[in-house]
Formats: C-alpha cells, structure tokens, sequence
C-alpha cells in the first residue's frame, strides 16, 4: 500500500490519530478565528450605526450563512469528500478530473446566488418582516454581496480541493490574509476611515467580495500551476466525478438549507415581536451561526481525513478520527456557549446600547447558549460523515431539527406565546443535532456496507 500513495497521503493513513489532526486541523482553525474576527468586526461597525442597522444585517446574514454553508459545508464537503476518497484510493487522474468538476458546479451555484438574491432581495425580506430602513439596508447589503456571489463561492471551493488532498494549510493562508483584510476594508468602506466613502451597511459586503475574491484568485493560480497535490486542468464532461460531489454535496445542500431556514423562520417569527426583537435575537443568532465556521476549523479536516480513510478502507480508524475530533470541537464550542450563557455582556456590549435590543439578546443567550457545545460536537460529526460519502441519516437529523424547531415556533406565535418559548426551540434543534449526528456514526456507512 505504501507504494500507492504519495507521502502526503500515507501519512494520513499510518500516522498518530492526534498528530494527524494537530497538523490537518490546526490550520483551519487559525483561519476559521480570523474569519470568525470578521464577522464580530463586521456587527461591530454597523452597531455604530444603530438599530435600524443592525436590523438590516439581522435580515441578510442568514441568506449570507446560507450560502457560506452550502458553498463550503455542502458542495465543499463533497468536492473534499470525492478527491479524498480518489487519492485514498491511488486514483490521481479521477482527483484531478474531481476537482475540474468542481469548479464547473461553483460557476452554477454562485449563479443562483446571483440571480435570486442579488435581484429579488427585497421581496424576500419583505416575507420576514423587514420595513423601513431596515429593510433598505438589508437590501443594499444584498446587491453587493449576493452580485459578487462568485468571489465567495470559489474561495469555498478552491479551498475544498486543497483539503481534498491533505493541504489545509494552503486554503488557510489564503483565507487568513483575506480576513486580516476584511477587517480594516470593511470598517473603511462602513463608516468612511482614511478618506474612503462611507457606504454604511453595504461597506461590509464590498469588502466581503474584494477581500475573497482575491484570496479565490490566489487559490485558483496556485491549483492551476501545478503547485497543489493535484492539478487544476480542463477534462472532458462527465457525469461520474458530479455524481461523487452531488451524492456527498447535493444532499448536503438539503443541510445546509435547513440550518439557514431554521434561523430564518425564527427570524421571520421574532420579527412578529418588534424590531427590538428582531435586533436583539440577530446578534445571539449570528453567534450561533458562528458555530458552524468553528466547527468547520475541525470538521474540514476531519472529512479529508476520513475520506482518505475511507478511501482506502481504512474503517476503524476513521471513526476514530470523528470521535477524537467532535470531542475537541465539544469543549471549544462549548466553552464559549457557557461564558456568553453566564456572561452575555462579553458579546452584546460590543454591537449594541440600545436596551431593548440588549435585553432580547441577554434572555436569547441565556436560553439558547449553554447548548452550543452540543451543536458545534454534532457539526464536526457531520463534516467527518462526508467523508464517507453515505449522507442520508446525518441529512435526516438537520431536517428532524428543523421542522421541529418550525413546528414549535409556528404554535408559540399561533398562541401568542412569550418570545422566550421560539429561544427554548432553538435550545431542543441545538440538542437535536448534537445527539443525532453522534448516533450517526454508529450507522452502516461507517462499517463499509
């Protein structure tokens, strides 16, 4: 077997399962917290400019996750999930051939993104309860993001095929530097620094497609010549290396889907509540969200590694990997749900004075929070199904939660409930997604039948 591989490959099949994930995971990590850093500085800055503002993000940000989420979480996964399945099966040319694929579904999916969210926003917010300048802003804020969707998409996906191989350092130097980036561009183009026009909520988003849009174009050149494990090149049309994307991806994008859903039904039904509301309930949300990069820092490499496992059946030991790596993601995850449970101030003192807003979200994190290290467990325990390529029951789980969190929340607000019962039914989806994703590797996809 060893003359098989290539040595980036062999590792990942013989080494130590803690120094395998030190090296693939590390990486990640460190981009994940910068990009993590974009996200506080982006609420930050259009905090200062009110309410109204941070309503407006409120509203775009889960369409924004959305597509983070399908573009790295679900087609991602399958891109990594298929080359590290080829690769650990010594099959370079059906890798290389994975990867051209690949970038041909980026062009589709940001084409969507494009079309539907970069042109009809406003119908769309209007669905969920946003007015006013809220709803001014949220749409601004979506022409530009959602225009440039394809500078988004191909840093997911340029990405993804690097981690396919072994390499997250390369995706993650990329990733890190674009962040670093964003955070000085995007409070420039926000509220006017050094000279620059203040374009208020759509300042972020322009930075958002500037800042990854180069970071696509610097992952793109070094796949295409020839620096990567595999080569990025032109292969004829076929339907089996979209097939091994789409049977991971597609049902993926089911996933990715429900998770955004579920923040955007309680979004639409917490605006039912006022704007404060809405305010309030968009900063604990956001972090919430958050919790999904978090665990892509681990879950990233835990798919190719387990793909690659996989790959070369290699069963037992992937399923240690998922373990070793859902229990890391446990205590980071959960450590923050905890400080932020007990201590809202750490995170709500930074966006917001307004008092209705802050005490929505204080009574949104007391109840929500202390679940977050079940989440961010069950999300790494996804990611490290994908590389199995068997996705049917980790898919089941997210939709279970979703249409119960949807169910729970459409009684509260048909009886006029307190907004307290839609933050308890976030709390059950919370609970729902880390034991059922964790019951998943018990299932057959993970024993090679």
């Amino acid at each position: 077997m060893s003359r098989s591989h290539a040595p980036g490959t062999q590792l990942l099949l013989d080494a130590p399962i803690a120094k395998v994930l030190w090296r693939l995971a590390t990486p990640n990590v460190v981009a994940v917290a910068l990009w993590t850093a974009v996200t506080f500085a982006d609420a930050w800055y259009v905090g200062q400019l009110g309410t109204a503002a941070l309503a407006s993000l409120a509203l775009a940000f889960p369409f924004l996750s959305l597509m983070q989420m399908m573009a790295g979480g679900a087609i991602g996964g399958g891109i990594t999930s298929a080359v590290a399945r080829a690769l650990g099966a010594a099959e370079v040319e059906r890798a290389e051939s994975t990867a051209w694929h690949a970038v041909l579904i980026g062009i589709a999916g940001s084409g969507v993104f494009m079309l539907f969210l970069g042109l009809f926003a406003r119908p769309i917010f209007e669905l969920l309860g946003g007015e006013g300048d809220a709803l001014e802003g949220a749409v601004a804020y979506a022409r530009v993001a959602f225009g440039g969707a394809a500078a988004i998409w191909f840093i997911f996906v340029l990405s993804a095929i690097h981690r396919g191989t072994g390499d997250t350092a390369t995706p993650a130097r990329a990733i890190a530097a674009a962040s670093i980036l964003q955070v000085f561009l995007s409070g420039a183009l926000t509220l006017g620094w050094f000279g620059l026009p203040a374009l208020g909520v759509p300042g972020t988003a322009t930075a958002l497609v500037v800042c990854q849009g180069s970071a696509a174009a610097y992952l793109a050149a070094h796949l295409f010549r020839g620096k990567g494990r595999v080569r990025l090149r032109p292969h004829a049309l076929q339907w089996a290396p979209v097939r091994d994307i789409m049977r991971v991806g597609g049902l993926g994008l089911i996933n990715s889907a429900c998770m955004a859903m579920t923040v955007v039904v309680i979004t639409g039904y917490v605006g039912r509540y006022g704007t404060e509301a809405l305010a309030g309930y968009g900063l604990g949300a956001r972090l919430e969200l958050m919790l999904v990069p978090i665990a892509f820092g681990v879950g990233a490499a835990l798919t190719a590694v387990v793909g690659i496992n996989v790959g070369a059946g290699q069963f037992a030991r992937a399923r240690r990997f998922a373990f070793a790596g859902a229990g890391v993601t446990l205590v980071l995850t959960g450590a923050l749900g905890i400080s932020v449970a007990i201590l809202p101030g750490l995170w709500l003192d930074l966006f917001t004075a307004d008092p209705g807003a802050y005490a929505y979200g204080v009574t949104y994190l007391a109840i929500a929070a202390p679940f977050y290290g079940l989440f961010g467990a069950g999300q790494a325990f996804y990611f490290a199904s994908q590389g199995t390529g068997r996705m049917v029951l980790p898919v089941s789980v997210t939709v279970i939660r979703f249409l119960t969190v949807a169910g729970i929340g459409a009684v509260a607000v048909s009886l006029a409930w307190e907004v307290t019962a839609l933050f308890a039914a976030v709390a059950v989806g919370l609970t729902i997604m880390g034991v059922g994703q964790a019951l998943c590797v018990l299932g057959p996809g993970w024993r090679g039948h």
